[in-house]
């Protein structure tokens, strides 16, 4: 760790990218050292925008030169603590805003080259304005980038037909711990000269370099659209649901969102002027949406089939087809803001899980039980995307207990009885949000030794020094006697 003086830490970096783009003092570096939730804090030395890919690399270079450690930031919107400083105030924050240049639209190639600090909006509405489609979609869209995308692999709402961001990157350009720039800005889907060294970079977190541009694959702009709001019989009725729904729809299925009552209820409570769908309360319903190039008759057509099917299996209870494009909105905007309503009510514990599709009805039963043994009262918002299994399981203080309380007496026995029956099923305890801070201690909980030691093994061969977002992702390095288990 450096010695050096956060004076001399300002004077250095403000000499690369200019005073104006180097903050140093509390009021202008409050909104960097805070998270979303404003739930993790922290100081820094200094906050640095770098207005290009050169900047940034001197920026690294005099950082590795003088062991200042970097925590790498975009829009700051990650769940789990891994974009904000720790409380020592030795760390430089490197925010990518300034760098939100769209670099290229290729619609023949159906491609488009960004710079890192775009925000996900920006990106969507460059592509649609060339007549394509970048369909990540997730509820921060305004404001996370597209460099944070891609560090933390983000999934959102349409990873059921178009993938998540691994599968959605082309090329990338990163700045390496030390101030070297990895250039691999190709757009090509097929390049077999070797690791693919992209993917390194792709939900690792900021911990292996800061990603400063992307080629982005694009896709046909979808013609029409159909939705339903629909109520199901259960979880499980939910899982059967899907299936005659892929077998029906095929590629046309692109979203298949699980809600449960409290968290339709949450949100309902949070936005004021919108209502159910649903005449009645039913406590699982999920939010379907098809879309194709094809006209909008045929789809409706088949989005009814699959209702129909799921009536006459008993799947399903009620349904609500949107009949235009302000109901599908609405219906969209239901599912989008739950998690918005959870941090504005506080008092939610953030399990971002993944189990196999075949396991999904169970471990949310065995769950459910778990968390209510230990708080009988608790809101259980459990919603997300069924189709690709992530459950966000996110239980929620009871209405007359407040935050500190609930989450000083149940944050960590909720969490490790979550993570353990995900883990048990065959899951992950990060399905899309990361690790960060939040869930770093438990990693080594649920990744074998030979795991964390490849993990700590890559690191080390890209920051020896452990200065890019340190005591991220990972915490301790593993014995290397790890590969002798």
């Amino acid at each position: 760790m450096h010695t050096l003086s956060p004076d001399r830490v300002v004077v250095a970096l403000a000499d690369i990218v200019g005073s104006r783009a180097c903050l140093a003092s509390g009021p202008d570096t409050a909104a960097f050292t805070t998270d979303y939730r404003g739930i993790h804090h922290g100081k820094a030395a200094a906050v640095v925008l770098p207005a290009n890919t050169r900047e940034l690399s001197r920026v690294m270079a005099w950082c590795h030169a003088h062991d200042v450690p970097v925590v790498p930031q975009g829009g700051n919107t990650s769940l789990m603590g891994g974009a904000v400083p720790d409380a020592s105030g030795q760390a430089v924050v490197v925010n990518l805003r300034r760098m939100n240049q769209v670099l290229e639209v290729d619609a023949t190639n159906d491609t488009m080259t960004v710079q890192a600090g775009v925000t996900l909006s920006a990106a969507r509405s460059a592509a649609e304005a060339a007549g394509r489609l970048f369909p990540l979609r997730i509820g921060s869209e305004g404001s996370c980038q597209i460099g944070g995308n891609l560090s933390t692999n983000a999934g959102g709402t349409a990873v059921l037909r178009y993938g998540n961001m691994r599968d959605l990157v082309l090329g990338l350009e990163a700045v390496l711990p030390d101030g070297r720039i990895y250039s691999g800005l190709r757009g090509l889907r097929k390049d077999n000269t070797g690791y693919d060294l992209k993917q390194l970079f792709v939900g690792s977190e900021g911990t292996l370099g800061i990603i400063t541009a992307a080629v982005l694959k694009l896709m046909p702009l979808p013609r029409s659209s159909a939705v339903a709001f629909v109520a199901v019989a259960s979880p499980a009725a939910a899982v059967a649901l899907l299936g005659e729904a892929k077998k029906m729809a095929g590629q046309s299925l692109t979203a298949f969102e699980l809600v449960s009552r409290p968290a339709l209820e949450l949100v309902l409570a949070y936005l004021g002027d919108a209502s159910s769908p649903l005449e009645d309360s039913h406590e699982w319903m999920v939010l379907i949406e098809l879309t194709s190039g094809v006209d909008a008759e045929a789809l409706d057509q088949t989005l009814m089939q699959v209702l129909e099917a799921g009536l006459e299996a008993g799947l399903v209870l009620d349904a609500a087809v949107a009949a235009s494009g302000a109901d599908a909105q609405a219906f969209w905007r239901i599912r989008e803001e739950i998690s918005d309503a959870q941090t504005r009510t506080g008092g939610s514990i953030k399990c971002d899980v993944s189990v196999p599709l075949s396991r999904i009805a169970p471990f949310i039963e065995h769950a459910t039980a778990a968390v209510l043994a230990l708080q009988p009262r608790a809101r259980m918002v459990i919603y997300g995307h069924m189709g690709d299994g992530n459950v966000h399981f996110n239980p929620l203080r009871p209405a007359d207990c407040t935050a500190p309380a609930f989450l000083s007496a149940c944050y960590e026995p909720v969490s490790h009885a979550v993570d353990s029956l995900a883990h048990a099923a065959g899951g992950s305890i990060s399905a899309e949000h990361g690790i960060g801070v939040a869930k770093r201690d438990d990693l080594t909980l649920y990744k074998s030794p030979v795991e964390l030691a490849l993990m700590w093994q890559i690191k080390r061969a890209l920051d020896p020094k452990n200065l890019l977002n340190p005591a991220k992702l990972l915490l301790d390095a593993p014995s290397v006697d790890a590969f002798d288990s």
